[in-house]
This record gives structure tokens, C-alpha cells and sequence, in this order.
């Protein structure tokens, strides 16, 4: 079947000659018939035409074919026949070849030879004849008395047509010689024609050099198939252009497995200097001739001469072909050069495609070459689109291999936009094949809760977007689109930022999807208040922007606003006036460019009564509710701050702003204040005194009062100036909104407000908050509600003015500060007082239902001063009183923990009985503070006894930050950096949504990036750094002092904690800047360098030019300076995590830092912490902190196995001999009260240690086998002595904790440590012996202790206990398979294990039970036992002589 296919080819070419041949016969049909005549005359005699004739072949002339009267076998049976019964026999066959040689002197009568025969005429008989003839040379060449000579004949008349090509009838006679050779049943000498066809290889044009190659598979036998095989790969190595035929040879031949490496070898050599049009064939053959076994190295040979990057037109050209494209100049050179190239590469992508999905090796080793990659520069373009094809394919599940990849290179930062961009700007239209591939790898990154890898979906999203066609622009919205509405909050962010910017990056193609991100405004309920400001902007950008491409949704947005402003539901009411104020930032923005000075391109005024009616809209549907109106002015605020209105727009909001709020929040100061209220009014903190008379002063008190009278009845709309009421709550938003009015008309000049800094409050004498408990419900609330409208008025103006050069401002801003802490502590007491009591909001963006619902239950009592006064000469010595107030919960642990000092606070005890509160859970009351109020940090900090000397003399002269205040501020940036830098696990959306939305109070935070608030913290880092060194000089100069005594006497306790506050905040925002996840990130490369420099630089000037691995060495460094100060554990804590985070982001190896961080860890364990008042530090806090440190240092170390021996065989004995309230003296942090923490640590992290430890495997050698023999003898050793504690220490916690990693240890002793066993037996018998000697001890006591939870019948205890049985039980079997693997079977023998408790004594319940059932025991006794246990015993030293290995087994008679 294959020949006649091929045949018929021949025959379609020749057949498709013959007409054009007729017309000239006929021309010369007289001279033809003469010729025929004279030749049939002369032929009589010739043998060659007469044996033919005789044979069934009649020869004839011109174009006609020669005719054939039999079938074909008949003929190739007769022609031997007739030559073989010829007298003159065997030479009448040289005679024959002779004749036919003279027949085809003649061309036509060639053609006839090579092209098939015809049946006789239709008047002969050709029944017996196939419809199908070989030509008569074919027919020839399948005899085998004449095939020699025939090809003789064919070679020795081919190099004539060689250089003619394709004749005048259409037929190229070298080809159709070539064929003829085809597919013979027999060739008597293959040798010799393989030889004569390479010589004529040597000497063919490159055309029919072409054929012959390609043709070899199909003429030369199998036995040829290695010799020409090497002479093809000579061939190959001299003449590129025949690489795709000789690769198509080479692929049908049948060749050796070293040959065929040897060949691709070669090609792989060459591969660099392949033509581009040739590359996908030679992939091609490279990859289908790989073997399993060098599939990996082949692959990365293969991956690394693959460069297309040089198949990519430079970047002017691509420019210039776009250009010719878009005016239809098809024809030029360099787009066809620019197709050309790209179909070559996806063929090439092809190729490796079909490879990968047929054989599974070449998938797995593409997965190790890529992988094995260590460094980004060594990442190529070939790289990504072979991890889409294999994503694509999913052969052998190579999707998940492919995902799983590129995430670890991302994570990494080995795979990086840059790499990405290459591919897509060179290959984005073979890139459009494998687009379900880039759409389900961006979809899943993007879900991804692994924040690294995130920002690279967003790459991908965007060049998809950018670079295909628009269904793919179309799927990639409509992908964005499904993740915002998905509810995950870490989605949805991201989502709608990619989206923001395809919008303002390419808003006319995103217009023709408008209607898919419209589809968004249904899922509006699950979306936050940024996310809702977020998707309006998009939408409004699209709808109301400079060139409206998407106009036909601008009435869906109205009607969507209206109904939100309309609806009586707050929640909805909330997304109306932030979707409104959005609106009017996309309708009424500047239209003017920053060179244009006129007003040309100014707001139509179809667009400004349009903005200016929304505008009345919103303030007309807010005014019926105080958190609306309040929700209002922070909108608009927000629009002032973070974008550029139009002049006019500008000018309406801000017209009437300045007059409404000095007529509803501003009085002038008068002699004395009249009306009725809860309490005295008076004014308080005027830190303008001098203008005291005739100045002006906040209206608080009277309407909070006015405020409360009237709780309780609706808000009238229609009501005239003279009786409008005003709600306090709407105090500090309307200041806001007037400042950034200010700011916005003057330049950033506050000087038309900056009396509001100065002035003073209309409050009530704070002394009435000593008598709480008198007070009624009422009146404590309303206390309350003034102190924090207080404290947000000056929060506010804090925000307001901080920015201000002037010194007085500056000096002004630090009192307010200092207010803000006195406040907070009357806060903190006047709350313990009215417990339950819900504070009037002042985050008004977030839900009623999702603020904080402040806890009823109280703190411990805090030691703060009272305060006589809260005059502003007082403020400095208040604000160290009042420090404590805003200190962490966690900074608070060591006050918690110290015992008082009666003779110290005799004084106080009366305040001491009063219960306080902490306002951390109260945060979400207070306002926002601006990320530029920190820059109050750059102020210098001095400690108390300074400020007393200079109370009196320079007060007023020189305000300077307060150890409070420096701990108010740190408090407040670390919980920003919290918030916005530190990777949060609140990404997943929880199961059951909590009662506390993570986001409030940072809103306006929330309007900055990551990499902003990052820039912005570590432009503070050489103040930050300043503050951590007066931190460590302070105590350092108090522990010189004192001579090193912690405790001394006279020691200002309040001071220490306040300092004890502030190192520790600063370690903890610096740990949170240094473990931003956008460090990993390549483009932040220079941030990271900055940042570490600002370290760097304070050990030595001028270090912030090094490498970045220098960098983190000296930064390192600096901070290790600071461990000998430290004066709490958990500061020693946030130390070692920071420096463990520092060392991360050098790019070298970390030993050296390990072994630094391991030994600072040894340091702290071996330090005894102390409070000021000279008590252990202990708690819940200091537990937690201890066990971290612990596992720190034990995973640091760099013998585990020796650190636990030292802790268990060294410090528990040195704590059993110590006193009761004694510790360690190796160990001083290891004590009775920490034991527990100390044992649970250790136990865990023994077990990890093991899991560790390489398995075991036969083909080791005894020396490897040795060593792994010693490791888990030391860890056996360690788990016998951890086990044998529990003796002393039988506590119920210590017995879990003990039940738990004992169960865990013996399933890695199963898994990991017999294996090791079975192949180390015979080499090492003793040391086994040794080691299950000593395991067996540690068993026993584990099943004493399952005893012991049995008869204590504590649930907590009994839990752990099946398990453990179990895995006793697996131990002993798995004992008697090693012997048996060992052939010492007979050494293993049974016997009762007796159950007992922890003191070793039999359990009397068991043993009675047994001597009940002792009749029925003796037919149990030749059974395996239900329950049983391990307990290996040796037997004899007879036993052990034999190889024997004595293993007993004890089992438990009881039945549970």
C-alpha cells in the first residue's frame, strides 16, 4: 500500500506532462513514423527489445507509454526465465543492460522507461492486467540478475539532467530516478548503492541533494542504516543547509542509542548557527530522540542554546511594522520577516509541545532545568512559554507542576515583570495560543494568600490586556470583574486597582466593557468603603472623564446614586454619598494642562451645574443625620486631598465653609459662659493665654449638651440659621474639610485658621472625674462622650498643622500632643467608671453594627499620677504621667507583672483600687491620624528628670517630645505599618466574619500604596535610629549607675516603663518595615538599599554605597549592639526577629547569621529578666515569648540534639536541686514556672529534629550508615532523659505535652529510624542494641503514663492515649520484622507488660482483674495479646554471640 501511495505521486506529475507533449507529436508525425519504422527494423535482432517482447513488454516511442500485456509478476517471472534459457546465458545479461543503455540514450525513450506502462489497446486482451503499471526501470530493478546493472545504468545517466531541473514537461528526471530506487523487496548490494548514492551526494546540487537524503529510509536496508547515519552526521557538520533533510533521515532511520547520541550531540553543537526556518525541525529531532535516562541533561542543553530573543525585530523595527500594518503594507520586508520569525518560534513551541505530551520524562526534566535555575539573569523567554505549554497540555498533571513552579520562582523574584514583558512584546502572537493558560495562571496567583506573588498576576492581567485581541480583553475584564465580586478582601483589592489602571492607562478600549464593571454595583453590599470609592472611580472615570468614551452609563450611575441617597438604611446612605462625592472628582477635575494658563479648557457649564446640583443633592439627603453630614465633609476632604478640581468646583465647596464653622463651632471668649449645664463650664487649654481676652474658643461643652437634650428627636432640614442645630459629632470632619479648603486656596498657608491651634475648648474642670463613682449614668456618659470629642478636636488639629514650619506651630503642635495624653489618661479612668458605655463615632465610612463594641470587662490597674490640673503649664508634667496610657497591650506585659510597692504609692492606693481600662480596644473611637503627623518624631526626645529641671525657666521657650508622647506616636505608626506593610492572614475572607472590621480608623491610610507608607517610614529610619539609641544610652547609663542592678532603689518605675514602652515600639516598627513582602520584589531593590543604608550608616559614616550584601552585614551589626540594653524578654524577642529579618534580605548564604542569631538566643535564655521593681518577669506574655525565643534558638543552633541535651541533662537537673522559687543556673530563664514552657519546646522541637534526618537507604555506605546510627542514638538519648522528667514534673500540662510529642517522636522513629536499622543491623549490632535498649526504657514509661491517664480518667489525657498505643503496639511488630529481615527471628519472644503508674507501682484494679481471669489466661497465653507493648530486654550473652537479638514484648492484660 505505502509504494503505490508514493508511486502515484510519480505518476500524477508525469500524467499531468503528457498533454502539453501531444501537440508537438502531431507536429511531427511524418518524421515520427520514419523513426519508428527505421527503429523496428533495426530491433529485430536486438536481444534487449527482443526479450522484452517476449517477456510481455513492448517498447514504444515519443509519448507514448510503453505497453505491458501481462501483470507485473508475471513479467518479472518470465524476463529471468527467457534470459536464463538464452544460449549465450549469463553474458546475454550484460548484452540486455547494454541494449537497455542504448534505449535511453534517447530522452523520450527514458521518459517512457521511468514512467509507468499501459495496458495494450482496447482491441487486446488485458483482462489479466492491473489497472496499476510500474515503470519498466521498476519492473527491472526487481530482478535480481539485473539490479546491479540497472543502477549502474540509472547512476551513470543521472549527473546528466543534474543541473536541467524541471524539463519542459513538467518532470525532473533526477527525482523520478531517485524514486525508482524506492522501496525495492530486495537490494542485492546496499552497500554499494548507499555508497553510490552519498558519492553522488558529494557531487549533487543542493536540490537533488535533497531528495537523495531524504529518500535514503525508504531505498537503503536496516543493515545500512548506522553507516550512513555517520556519514549524514559528517555531512551535517559541513553543510547546514541540508540540516532538515538529513534530521528527516535521521528520524526514519533505524540507528544504535550511542549512535544516535553521538548524532544529536552533534546537531546540539551546531544548534546555535541553525537558520531560524530549520530550528523547528531540529527541536523536533532533539527532543523525539531523548531517552528517559538523559532526558534532564538534554533538556537543559537544549534550554540553554535556545535564544529566541534574537528571533525579535528591534524595537524600531516592531514600530515601523506596526505602522505598515495599520496602512495595509502587507507587502513589506519587515513584516514578512516579523510573520516569518513568529511562525518559526511557534513551531518551535510546537515541537516541544508534541515532545512534552508524548513522553513524560521530557515534561518532568523542562520542570528541573527550569527549576534548577538559581539566579534572574539566567531566566529566558523559552522559560515561561514552555511553563505555559506545559500548563496547557497537562500531560503526566504537568498543570500543577507548571503552577507550582512559576509560583516559587515569583516568590523568589527569579521570574520578574521584566522577563514577562520581553515575552509578551516579542511573542504575544504566539502567546494568543496558550491565553487559556496565562488567564488560569493569573487567576490563580492573584488568589494566591502568598502576598509576593500577587503583584505578578497583575503583570500578567495587564499584558494580556495590552498586548491581544479583544475577546481576550474581553476575558481578562470579565476575570477582573469575577474576583471583585468574589468577597475576598485581598482579591478585590487588587482587582479593582488593575482595573483602575487599565483605565487610566488605556481608557477607549476599556470603554467597550464598561457594561461588565457596571455589573459590579450588584455586589455592593459585600464591598468596603475603599473598595466602593475605588469601583466609583472607575466607573465615573469611564463615564464623566475628559473624553467620556463610555457616556451610555452615565444615567445608570445617577440613578444609582439617587436611589442610594434616598434610602433610609445608613449602610446605604454611606455608598450614596461616596459614589456621589467620587462622581463629582471624575466630573468636575481640572481639565487644564499644566502649561495652559487660561481657562479655555475649563468646566462647561452643563458640567458645572451638574457638579454643583450633586453637590446640593448629597449635602441636602446628609444633613438629616449627624454621621452622614460628618461622612459627607470627610468625602469631600478626601476628593480636596487626593485630587485636582476644577477652579470652580473648588471655589463652590469652599465658599461658605469658613463662615458655617466659626457660626456653629466657634465662640468668642467672654467673661463668663451662661446656660445650664451638666457641669461648670470653663476653658480650658488656651495655649494662647496672652489673647485670652477678646480671643475665641470651641463651643464643646454647650453642644454636647444642647446635643443630648435633644437625643432622641428627628433632625429638621427647614429649620432658619437662628435655631439650626448643630451636632458635635460633625466637629472634627467640618475642621478637616475647612483646612484642606485652606490649604487648597492659600498654597498649604493655614495662617487664616491658625488661631484654631491656640485656642482653648469650652470643657468642664476635669478634677470632677476623681469622683466617678458619684456620679450619675447620665453624667459619666456625658463625660465621657466630651473627653473624646476632646481628644478628636485635638487629633485633628494635630493633623492639621503639623506640617507647619513656623516654631511656635511646632511648639504648639507637641502641647496638643501632650493634651492627647493627659487625656487619655482621665479617658482611662473616667471609662472604668461607666462600664458598657459606646463612644460617639469618629470613623464614620464603616458600619454602626461593625464598630468595636467596647469590652465591659476591666484591665489591671494602671499607676498613672493624678492630675490636679490640665492647664497648659501643667501639660509637660502631664504627659509624663500619662504615658502608659498608649502604650501596646504588649508593651504593657511587665507593668502587669510587678508587684507594688507600698511605701512607694501609699499616696495612690486609693487610685490603685480603681479599676482601669485600656483604650486600645477603643481605637476605632478616635480619629485617624495623618502619616505626616509623625514627622513630630524628628522632635528630640528627653527623659523626665530634664524636663523637671527645666519645668520652671524654659517651658515655654523649648517644648521638646516626651518619652508619652514618643510612645503615643510609635504606637500609632507601628499599628500603620501593621496595617499597611505586614503580610496579614485577613486576606481569605473568614468562615464566620468577626465583630471587628480590621480597616477602620485607617482610611485615609488606605489611600496610600505600600510602597508610599514603606518610602515614607524609611525616610524616618535615621530618626527612628536616633530614638533607639537615647533609648539604649538611658539604660545604660541606669544599669552603669546602679552597677549593673536592674531593681536598684529610687528607681522611677513610671519612667522605666515608659522608656521599656518606647525601645520596644521602635524595634517593633522597624521588624515591620524590614519584613515588608514588596522587598522581595526586584523593582524595590533600591528602597531595600536605601533602608538598610539609614542602618548602615549610623555604625559607619558613608556605608550606604555598598553592595547590598555589605549592607545587611553592617545593618546587622548596628542592631546586635543593642542586646546588652534590653529590658524586657520580649524586647530581647522583637530584637532577635528583627534581626532575623535583616539577615533575610542579604542575597547570600545566612550561616553566618545563623550561628549569631543562635548565640544572641543562648545570650537571652541565659539572662535573668527582671522588672524594675525587682520581681521575676513571668505571665502569660513572658511564657509566650520564652518558648518562641526558645524555638529560635534551638532551630539557629547548630547541633539541636547537643542544645537539648544541655537544657535537659544540665539546667532541669540544676533547677530539681534548686529552692522552691530558685532556676537554673545555666539558665536562670528556667524555672518552676517555666518548665513547662521549656519541656513543650524542647519536645517539639526534638521531633522536628528527627523528621529531619535523611532516610536511610541501602545504597549507603556502612560510614554513612554509621553516622545517621549515631544521630538518632543522641536523639533517643535526649527523648529517654525529656521523658524521664515527667517523673518530677507530673503536671497535667507537662503529661499532654509529653503524650503528644512521644506519640509523634515514635511515628518518626517508625518511619525514619527503622529503616536505618534494618540495613545497619548486622554492621553496627551493638550500637542497635544500644539504641532500642535505651528506647525501650523511654517506651515504658510512655505506657505508665497511658496507665496513669486511665486511672485518673482525665479526658485531656486520655485523648492522646489510642494513638500512642497504637504506635507502641506498630513499634514492638516492627521490632520483630527488622530481626527477621536479619534472620535472628528467634530472638524475639512475648511476655506481660503489667500496668503501672508514673511511681512504677502495679495498678491494683489490673492486677486483681487478673487474678480473677487467671484460669481462662493460659489458653490466651500462646495468642497474640489484644493491647501490647514494647518492652525489649536482652536474654543472654550466649544469645547475642549467635547474632541473636533479644527483643521482649510485654503486653498489657488490660482491656480498656
Amino acid at each position: 500500500m505505502m509504494r503505490k501511495k508514493r508511486r502515484s505521486s510519480v505518476d500524477k506529475a508525469g500524467g499531468s506532462a503528457l498533454p502539453s507533449d501531444v501537440p508537438k507529436v502531431k507536429k511531427s508525425k511524418p518524421t515520427g513514423l520514419n523513426i519508428k519504422s527505421t527503429v523496428q527494423e533495426e530491433a529485430v535482432d536486438n536481444v534487449f527489445v527482443q526479450v522484452l517482447r517476449e517477456a510481455g513488454v513492448i517498447l514504444r516511442r515519443g509519448s507514448c507509454p510503453n505497453e505491458i500485456s501481462v501483470d507485473q509478476v508475471v513479467f518479472q517471472r518470465r524476463l529471468p526465465q527467457r534470459l536464463k534459457k538464452n544460449p549465450r546465458y549469463p553474458n546475454i545479461i550484460q548484452e540486455f543492460a547494454a541494449g537497455l543503455e542504448s534505449h535511453i540514450e534517447d530522452q523520450d525513450n527514458l521518459r517512457n522507461c521511468l514512467l509507468p506502462c499501459a495496458p495494450p489497446s482496447m482491441d487486446g486482451d488485458s483482462s489479466s492486467v492491473g489497472s496499476y503499471q510500474e515503470s519498466l526501470i521498476r519492473l527491472l530493478l526487481g530482478i535480481e540478475m539485473l539490479q546491479s546493472s540497472i543502477i549502474k545504468t540509472l547512476f551513470e545517466k543521472l549527473p546528466e539532467f543534474m543541473f536541467d531541473g524541471v524539463g519542459e514537461d513538467g518532470l525532473n528526471v533526477p527525482r523520478i530516478i531517485i524514486n525508482q530506487l524506492k522501496w525495492l523487496d530486495r537490494v542485492v548490494d546496499s552497500k554499494d548503492l548507499a555508497d553510490n548514492l552519498m558519492q553522488l551526494v558529494s557531487v549533487a546540487p543542493v536540490e537533488i541533494q535533497r531528495d537523495i537524503i531524504t529518500s535514503l529510509p525508504e531505498i537503503l536496508e536496516d543493515s545500512q542504516h548506522n553507516d550512513i547515519a555517520k556519514e549524514l552526521n559528517s555531512l551535517l557538520q559541513q553543510n547546514t543547509q541540508l540540516t532538515v533533510p538529513i534530521l528527516d533521515a535521521l528520524s526514519s532511520l533505524s540507528l544504535s542509542a550511542a549512535l544516535l547520541t553521538e548524532v544529536r550531540g552533534a546537531i546540539m553543537a551546531t544548534l546555535s548557527a541553525v537558520q531560524l526556518e530549520d530550528l523547528p525541525v531540529v527541536v523536533k529531532f532533539i527532543l523525539h530522540t531523548i531517552t528517559a535516562s538523559d532526558a534532564t541533561e538534554v533538556v537543559s542543553d537544549l534550554r540553554k542554546k535556545l535564544e529566541l530573543e534574537l528571533c525579535v525585530l528591534p524595537p524600531v523595527l516592531q514600530a515601523s511594522q506596526s505602522r505598515l500594518k495599520s496602512k495595509g503594507a502587507t507587502g513589506s520586508s519587515c513584516v514578512q520577516s516579523a510573520t516569518t520569525s513568529q511562525d518559526c518560534v511557534g513551531l518551535v513551541l510546537d515541537a516541544i509541545k508534541s515532545a512534552v505530551r508524548f513522553h513524560k520524562a521530557i515534561s518532568e526534566a523542562w520542570l528541573k532545568a527550569i527549576e534548577s535555575l538559581e539566579e534572574p539573569e539566567n531566566h529566558k523567554v523559552i522559560d515561561f512559554l514552555v511553563l505555559l505549554i506545559l500548563h496547557s497540555t497537562n500531560t503526566n498533571h504537568s498543570r500543577r507542576g507548571a503552577e507550582r513552579v512559576l509560583r516559587v520562582k515569583v516568590r523568589g523574584g527569579l521570574i520578574r515583570e521584566a522577563l514577562l514583558q520581553k515575552t509578551f512584546r516579542g511573542h504575544a502572537q504566539v502567546m494568543r495560543s496558550y491565553f487559556p493558560s496565562i488567564l488560569a495562571l493569573a487567576q490563580s496567583l492573584l488568589r494566591s494568600p502568598d502576598l509576593c506573588v500577587v503583584p505578578f498576576a497583575g503583570h500578567m492581567y495587564k499584558h494580556a490586556f495590552t498586548a491581544f485581541d479583544s475577546y481576550c480583553q474581553q476575558e481578562v475584564v470579565g476575570s477582573l470583574v469575577t474576583h471583585v465580586c468574589s468577597g475576598v478582601a485581598g482579591e478585590v483589592d487588587v482587582a479593582l486597582e488593575l482595573l483602575c489602571e487599565l483605565v487610566t492607562q488605556r481608557p477607549a478600549e476599556m470603554a467597550l466593557y464598561a457594561i461588565f464593571i457596571k455589573g459590579i454595583l450588584d455586589y455592593m453590599d459585600n464591598l468596603t468603603p475603599q473598595q466602593i470609592r475605588r469601583l466609583f472611580y472607575l466607573l465615573s472615570s469611564l463615564a464623566f472623564g475628559q473624553d467620556q468614551h463610555s457616556s451610555h452609563i452615565q444615567d445608570d450611575i445617577h440613578i444609582v446614586i439617587r436611589k442610594q441617597l434616598s434610602s433610609a438604611m445608613p449602610k446605604y446612605k454611606r455608598i450614596g454619598i461616596i459614589g456621589a462625592v467620587m462622581v463629582v472628582g471624575s466630573m468636575g477635575s481640572s481639565r487644564n494642562k499644566p502649561e495652559d494658563c487660561g481657562k479655555s479648557q475649563g468646566l462647561s457649564k452643563e458640567m458645572y451645574r451638574q457638579v454643583t446640583s450633586l453637590l446640593e443633592l448629597v449635602q441636602s439627603c446628609s444633613e438629616a443625620s449627624p454621621e452622614a453630614a460628618a461622612l459627607y465633609y470627610d468625602e469631600l476632604a478626601n476628593l480636596l486631598q487626593t485630587c485636582k478640581l476644577d477652579p470652580l468646583v473648588q471655589e463652590w465647596i469652599g465658599k461658605s465653609v469658613l463662615e458655617d464653622f466659626q457660626e456653629e463651632f466657634v465662640v468668642d471668649l467672654g467673661p463668663e459662659i451662661s446656660g445650664s449645664f451638666p457641669f461648670p463650664a470653663e476653658v480650658k487649654y488656651n495655649l494662647d493665654e496672652e489673647e485670652s481676652q477678646g480671643g475665641i474658643a470651641i463651643n464643646l461643652l454647650p453642644l454636647l449638651a444642647e446635643d443630648i437634650r435633644h437625643k432622641g428627636e428627628p433632625w429638621s432640614q427647614t429649620m432658619d440659621k437662628e435655631k439650626k442645630r448643630v451636632s458635635p459629632l460633625c466637629l472634627a470632619s467640618f475642621f478637616r474639610l475647612l483646612r484642606l479648603c485652606e490649604e487648597r486656596q492659600h498654597q498649604g498657608d493655614l495662617e487664616e485658621i491658625d488661631a484654631l491651634l491656640g485656642c482653648p475648648l469650652v470643657l468642664t474642670d476635669m478634677e470632677v472625674v476623681e469622683k466617678a463613682e458619684s456620679l450619675s449614668r447620665p453624667e459619666r456618659e456625658f463625660l465621657c462622650s466630651l473627653l473624646f470629642y476632646t481628644i478628636n478636636w485635638f487629633r485633628e488639629v494635630v493633623n492639621a498643622f503639623c506640617q507647619q514650619r513656623d516654631p511656635e506651630m511646632k511648639v504648639k503642635v507637641v502641647t496638643r500632643l501632650q493634651n492627647i495624653s493627659y487625656l487619655q489618661t482621665v479617658l482611662e479612668r473616667c471609662l472604668a467608671a461607666t462600664p458598657g458605655f459606646v463612644p460617639p463615632f469618629a470613623n464614620f465610612d464603616c458600619d454602626s453594627a461593625e464598630g468595636v463594641a467596647p469590652p465591659t470587662s476591666v484591665a489591671p490597674p494602671k499607676k498613672g499620677k493624678k492630675e490636679a490640673t490640665g492647664r497648659k503649664r501643667k501639660a509637660p508634667a502631664n504627659k509624663n504621667s500619662s504615658g502608659d496610657s498608649s502604650q501596646l497591650e504588649e508593651g504593657a506585659e511587665a507593668e502587669e507583672s510587678q508587684p507594688n510597692h507600698p511605701e512607694k504609692e501609699k499616696e495612690k492606693d486609693k487610685e490603685k483600687e480603681k479599676p482601669a481600662v485600656s483604650l486600645a480596644s477603643y481605637r476605632p473611637f478616635f480619629r485617624e491620624l495623618d502619616l505626616e503627623v509623625l514627622s513630630v518624631l524628628q522632635c528630640g526626645l528627653l527623659s523626665r528628670s530634664l524636663l523637671d529641671s527645666e519645668l520652671h525657666s524654659r517651658v515655654r521657650e523649648e517644648v521638646q517630645l516626651g518619652p508619652a508622647e514618643l510612645v503615643f506616636l510609635l504606637e500609632d505608626l507601628w499599628r500603620k505599618l501593621e496595617f499597611s506593610l505586614t503580610a496579614s492572614s485577613a486576606k481569605r475572607a473568614p468562615f464566620l466574619k468577626g465583630k471587628t472590621d480590621r480597616s477602620v480608623g485607617f482610611s485615609h491610610l488606605q489611600q496610600k500604596s505600600a510602597q508610599d507608607i514603606a518610602t515614607y517610614c524609611i525616610q524616618l529610619l535615621p530618626t527612628l535610629c536616633t530614638h533607639l539609641e537615647n533609648c539604649h544610652n538611658h539604660f545604660q547609663a541606669l544599669l552603669s549607675e546602679n552597677q549593673g542592678v536592674v531593681d536598684a532603689t529610687g528607681l522611677d518605675i513610671k519612667e522605666h516603663q515608659l522608656m521599656s514602652s518606647a525601645y520596644q515600639l521602635l524595634l517593633q516598627v522597624l521588624l515591620s518595615s524590614f519584613s515588608w513582602t514588596g522587598f522581595s520584589h526586584h523593582e524595590h531593590r533600591p528602597l531595600l538599599k536605601k533602608a538598610l543604608g539609614a542602618l548602615a550608616t549610623r555604625l559607619k559614616e558613608g556605608e550606604d554605597e555598598l553592595a547590598l550584601d555589605q549592607l545587611t552585614t553592617h545593618s546587622f551589626e548596628y542592631l546586635l549592639n543593642f542586646r546588652s540594653t534590653l529590658p524586657s524578654l520580649g524586647t530581647a524577642l522583637t530584637l532577635t526577629h528583627l534581626l532575623i529579618a535583616v539577615s533575610a534580605r542579604g542575597s547570600t548564604s545566612h550561616t553566618a547569621y545563623r550561628e549569631q542569631i543562635g548565640s544572641l538566643c543562648r545570650h537571652f535564655l541565659c539572662q535573668e529578666w527582671v522588672t524594675p521593681s525587682g520581681e521575676r518577669e513571668r505571665g502569660i506574655k513572658h511564657n509566650d515569648s520564652l518558648q518562641t525565643l526558645l524555638s529560635i534558638y534551638l532551630t539557629h543552633t547548630d547541633d539541636v540534639l547537643r542544645a537539648i541535651e544541655e537544657i535537659a541533662g544540665e539546667g532541669v537537673p540544676e533547677l530539681m536541686n534548686a529552692s522552691k522559687d530558685g532556676c537554673s543556673r545555666t539558665f536562670p530563664t528556667l524555672t518552676r514556672q517555666t518548665f513547662l514552657v521549656f519541656f513543650r519546646a524542647v519536645m517539639s522541637e526534638l521531633e522536628k529534629s528527627v523528621r529531619r534526618i535523611p532516610p536511610a537507604r541501602l545504597s549507603d555506605s556502612i560510614e554513612v550508615h554509621g553516622e545517621k546510627l549515631l544521630t538518632w542514638s543522641l536523639a533517643v538519648r535526649d527523648f529517654h532523659i525529656l521523658v524521664n522528667l515527667v517523673k518530677v514534673f507530673d503536671s497535667r500540662p507537662v503529661l499532654t505535652a509529653c503524650l503528644k510529642y512521644g506519640r509523634l517522636f515514635l511515628e518518626a522513629f517508625l518511619k525514619l529510624g527503622m529503616p536505618l536499622l534494618d540495613f545497619s543491623f548486622k554492621k553496627h549490632k551493638e550500637d542497635v542494641q544500644s539504641l532500642l535498649k535505651t528506647f525501650q526504657l523511654s517506651t515504658r514509661q510512655l505506657h505508665h503514663m497511658c496507665g496513669h491517664s486511665k486511672i485518673r480518667q482525665d479526658t485531656g489525657l486520655t485523648n492522646h492515649v489510642p494513638a500512642l498505643k497504637k504506635s507502641l503496639e506498630q513499634f514492638v511488630y516492627r521490632v520483630k520484622a527488622m530481626l527477621t529481615l536479619n534472620h535472628c527471628q528467634e530472638a524475639f519472644w512475648l511476655g506481660n507488660l503489667k500496668n503501672r503508674d508514673l511511681k512504677g507501682e502495679e495498678i491494683l484494679s489490673q492486677r486483681s482483674q487478673a487474678s480473677d481471669e487467671d484460669e481462662e489466661g493460659e489458653e490466651e497465653a500462646s495468642q497474640l495479646p489484644q493491647e501490647q507493648s514494647e518492652d525489649e530486654e536482652q536474654r543472654s550473652d550466649s544469645d547475642a554471640r549467635k547474632n541473636g537479638r533479644d527483643e521482649e514484648e510485654e503486653t498489657t492484660d488490660d482491656s480498656d
